[in-house]
């Protein structure tokens, strides 16, 4: 390509030369089509930055409302047996499309990549089990809290570990969780293993490359009961939060309408169902 540009260039120097001031008509049409093409993909990629992390009349404009999630998460969010994204943030987040008029799609990418693609806008909004905290509160906005839920140890089962005696062991972690956190800033860990999702965790601890592994309570349940009896969930809970969705600062319309059917579902009892539901098919 290089080489191609700098031939032209050599031409058009020479043509400059020999005719100064005249104009070749077949390289004036090149270039206004490659003026033009440059133009349309300009043209396109900001179309799509404006469509990017909008308002509903955008949302509704383009026909679908896009989630970003971490599908290692269940059963919050996992991959189904027909490979799709299942859980039940992707039956609350149809539900939010349903009331809106659209379709869902889902972006599945590394968790501690979707604050970051939420403010860059490439979705509408995130949903992966995610703990409101004030770290994340300063980057996005919060809907309502639809699930309660706490940190957990997961041991090998008949270990002698327990959350008092955590220093110096080495404790796996779903990277940039609040799991991640409290094993950073709460245990004087000898070292903590970052995986890029939860069943990763309880491989290591299987594996006996880690002591004990921090997590949330359901993906925690979820774990030890697919352990064939090897692992254990010990019963005092490490900390307590609170699940929420996260949307773009300032989006209040998408928000709002977020809220709106969090609480239909909540109201209507759903919630506790699909978490029932998704917890014994993952």
């Amino acid at each position: 390509m290089k080489k191609i540009v700098a031939i032209m260039t050599a031409c058009v120097l020479a043509l400059s030369m020999a005719a100064c001031g005249s104009k070749n008509p077949d390289q004036n049409a090149s270039s206004e089509a490659s003026s033009a093409a440059v133009s349309e993909s300009s043209g396109a990629e900001a179309s799509a930055a404006s469509g990017e992390a909008g308002g509903l009349d955008t949302i509704k404009a383009n026909g679908k409302l896009v989630m970003l999630t971490n599908a290692t998460f269940p059963p919050f969010e996992y991959i189904g047996d027909d490979g799709s994204v299942a859980g039940v943030d992707p039956d609350v987040a149809a539900e939010i499309a349903k009331d809106l008029g659209v379709e869902l799609e889902i972006l599945d990418m590394n968790f501690d990549l979707l604050i970051e693609a939420v403010k860059s806008g490439k979705g509408d909004f995130a949903a992966a089990g995610m703990t409101i905290t004030p770290e994340r509160q300063e980057q996005v906005d919060f809907s309502k809290e639809y699930v309660k839920s706490a940190q957990y140890l997961i041991v090998q089962k008949g270990s002698s570990i327990t959350k008092d005696t955590l220093d110096g062991t080495t404790i796996a972690v779903q990277e940039s969780t609040t799991g991640d956190f409290y094993a950073s800033d709460e245990v004087q860990a000898k070292e903590v293993m970052r995986f890029k999702g939860a069943t990763e965790t309880g491989a290591a601890l299987i594996a006996g490359k880690c002591d004990a592994v921090i997590l949330d309570k359901l993906p925690a349940e979820a774990i030890v009961a697919n352990s064939n009896g090897k692992l254990e969930l010990l019963p005092d809970p490490l900390t307590e939060e609170s699940y929420a969705f996260a949307v773009k600062k300032g989006n209040a319309e998408l928000l709002d309408a977020i809220n709106a059917t969090l609480q239909r579902l909540m109201d209507e009892g759903k919630i506790d169902e699909l978490v029932t539901e998704h917890a014994n098919a993952a």
